[in-house]
């Protein structure tokens, strides 16, 4: 073996093969990193929509019916304009602001009669239906 030059740069070979091992690694592991973010904004969105139902089952409670489609999720955070007003509701609302989605869309809420409500996210192309990060994440109260 021959010694280098102190300050004497890689060879072209070696070069190569840290790009090649780089590229290697980059193949394996970013399709798993990748994959990974669907299902972690599935569960977040899961997860607030659970939040979301525990502040409608306390809109219930005080109030005997959850909000109308037509009141929508805003009653959770401010006092409902649109009749039925509630006999009582908590002056400081049920939700502190209203989340999004993880793809930045509203949560649409559904209520027809009351005593039954569906909340779902639509996904990212809000819509609808779908299948992987399209899918739809649905909570409701039977």
């Amino acid at each position: 073996m021959t010694r280098r030059a102190p300050g004497a740069g890689f060879t072209l070979l070696e070069m190569t093969l840290v790009l090649l091992i780089v590229g290697l690694l980059a193949t394996l592991v970013v399709p798993r990193v990748l994959g990974r973010t669907t299902a972690a904004r599935q569960a977040r969105a899961a997860a607030e929509l659970e939040i979301i139902a525990q502040a409608l089952e306390g809109y219930r409670l005080d109030a005997g019916v959850y909000p109308t489609t037509a009141q929508g999720l805003d009653a959770l955070v401010h006092a409902p304009v649109l009749p039925p007003r509630p006999a009582r509701w908590r002056p400081d609302g049920y939700l502190p602001s209203l989340p999004s989605d993880p793809w930045g869309n509203a949560y649409d809420y559904s209520c027809s009669d009351g005593r039954h409500f569906v909340l779902r996210s639509f996904g990212a192309d809000h819509v609808a239906g779908g299948e992987g990060e399209d899918a739809d994440v649905d909570r409701d109260a039977s």
